[in-house]
Formats: C-alpha cells, structure tokens, sequence
C-alpha cells in the first residue's frame, strides 16, 4: 500500500549540504537508521562522489540547488539539517559574499521551511563564533572575540547571524532549532585541496612535499572524528527537550600544529621538512571546547582517539593517490610505532 504524505514526512530529513564531508556521513548515518533523506546541495564545495554509493537507494533523493534560493521540495519533511556552506578557510574567503549570503539568506530559506513544515531543525554553527578566543576552554556562554571588518569575517560574522536568525525564530514559536558549534573535524571525505591543516599535511606528506605550517607551529586545535560528530548531531536532534542554547561539539583535546606535523610524519613515513610560513590575519592562537553542556544533555563525548583517526584518514587519502602509493602508505600507518611523547601520548 502506498504511503500517505503524512506518513512519508513522518520519516522523511532533509540535509542540506548533504554532497560535503560532513553532509554525506550525516546522510549516510540516517539512510542506516531508515530515515528516507533529501539531500540538497549546489556542489560548490560538495563533491558527487561522496553520495555515489546513495545515489540509486530508494530512500534518497537529490536536489541540486543553493540554498539562497527558497527550495521548493513538492513535499514534507520532519527534520532540516543545515549543514549548507563552505568550511574551510580558503573556500569560504574565495567568494566572501556568497558566504555570508549562505549563511544569512540560505539559512532564513530554510528555518522559514522548517516553520511551514513543522519540522524540526538543526543549525550546523562552527567554533568560529568565539573567534581568536581571549576564554580558553571555550564554553557556550564565551560571547566571543571577532574582527567583523577581517577577511574570516564572512563566515564568522556569517554563522554568529545564523544563530541570531535561529534562536529569533525559537523566541518567536516558529520553529523546534537547535544549534551545534562545530570545532575541527576530519576524516575520510574530506576534500584533498580545500586547505584544512590536516588534509594539507597528509597530502604534503604522501606527495612528500614540505609540510606547511602558518605562523609557529605552536597555535593549538582540536579535532574530532567525523563518525563522532555525526553521532553527537543526531543526538541533538533526537532529544526530545529543546536545550534552548547553543552545544559545542568537538574533541577537548588540544595540542599544537607543530605536534600535529610530527604524528603526520611519523605516520606515513614521509622525511618532509617542515616549511613555515606567514600567519594569516585572524588565525586563532588557541581553539579547545568545552563539552560540559554535551556531555550533560546529549550524553555525548568522542570515542574515536586521533591515532585511530588518523590512520583511517591516511588510509583514504593514500587510496586517491593510487593503489601502490596506497598500500605502502596504509601498512606505514598502521605499523607505526609509537614512542615516548608520540603515538598513544597524544590527546584523543
């Protein structure tokens, strides 16, 4: 018997950005649990060959569409996952106003598709909010230190205004939002040009040119596994009580470029040197979460340490190298040795 409308939206999500890294683990995850998925992106930084293997299965359906122009989906939904806009540095500074226009526009689109649906909607923030950081862990309640004149400001400033538009629209009884402050993720998918220090160095290495490093290499991050995040973006969803604020998600593991640099090398074997180059204006010297407010509402933490991470990382970009770059890479990861201050004394 064919579905009702009704019945259909009852299980239907819609991911918007769904071609990107993040996008189609988070599509893939739903298809898993039996949610039928509409994935909407305009392949500006999403890539066809994330969602290849969703393409021909039942339960999904693609849109290729910007999201600053109103979707116009023929049917409803339950669920609205905005995970739509460039993340990494030099693809959202490449055409900064289309940036900001994602971020505002795009997402006043989609609340406004949320409210008309009735469907419950998750706003994909990032750690950029907080700027280059004066509080250090930051907590959601840190209101942040943000050059709205620089050139990081179109995404920064751009997300600080989604989030503005978002908890409007919950104040106001239009729609069930929820908001996730992103910090860094990786993991297989990842774009191997988009400038993202870790897919920068694995590919310096496999490629065995110098490993760029800007600034002194001694500026902290932390990164989460992409499995991870995507866990802790459906719970969030999933909650029943609406948290009413913003949760960071990210791994509190904190440790230096420099640091990341030498695991890479030590990974893959390569003998690269070290090249430093010039910081670039805004670069955040210190970037750790605070994951309180996760662990306390969603029960969420990572599970995933960063050498197990890494290595799966490794594994996939060695893989789009070739097959004989892929398996000395591989059996270089996976036999690395750790050391006094290396492999397993790393934070997860």
């Amino acid at each position: 018997m064919r579905q009702t409308r009704k019945a259909q939206s009852a299980k239907t999500v819609l991911v918007a950005g769904g071609a990107g890294f993040l996008g189609s683990h988070l599509c893939e995850t739903l298809l898993r649990k039996g949610w039928r998925v509409i994935c909407a992106d305009n392949f500006l930084t999403g890539r066809m060959e994330n969602i290849i293997s969703m393409i021909d299965q039942p339960g999904f359906r693609l849109i290729e569409q910007d999201v600053c122009r109103p979707l116009d989906l023929g049917e409803p939904v339950k669920r609205i996952f905005n995970l739509a806009c460039a993340a990494s540095p030099p693809r959202y500074q490449a055409d900064p106003i289309h940036t900001t226009r994602t971020c505002v526009i795009g997402t006043l689109n989609l609340l406004e598709l949320a409210a008309r649906n009735d469907a419950r909607f998750v706003q994909a923030s990032t750690s950029e909010v907080y700027g280059d950081p004066e509080q250090h862990p930051q907590s959601e309640d840190y209101v942040g230190h943000v050059n709205c004149t620089g050139p990081r400001a179109c995404y920064d400033e751009g997300k600080r205004t989604a989030e503005t538009l978002c908890f409007d629209f919950l104040r106001a009884a239009k729609a069930d939002i929820r908001v996730a402050r992103i910090f860094n993720t990786y993991g297989p998918r990842m774009d191997p040009a988009d400038g993202r220090i870790i897919s920068n160095l694995i590919m310096q290495a496999l490629e065995k040119r110098p490993l760029t490093i800007f600034g002194d290499g001694l500026q902290t991050r932390s990164f989460c596994y992409v499995s991870d995040l995507v866990d802790g973006l459906m719970r969030l969803m999933d909650i029943d009580a609406n948290p009413g604020k913003p949760i960071n998600l990210g791994n509190p593991g904190e440790f230096t470029i420099v640091r990341l640099a030498a695991l890479v090398k030590a990974m893959t074997g390569t003998r690269s040197d070290l090249k430093f180059l010039p910081l670039p204006q805004d670069d955040p010297r210190r970037r750790q979460p605070d994951i309180s407010r996760a662990k306390a509402l969603l029960g969420w933490t990572p599970r995933v340490p960063l050498n197990e991470g890494l290595t799966r990382t490794i594994d996939y970009f060695a893989a789009l190298e070739g097959s004989q770059i892929g398996d000395r890479m591989t059996g270089l990861a996976k036999s690395a040795t750790p050391t006094s201050g290396g492999l397993h004394n790393l934070p997860a």
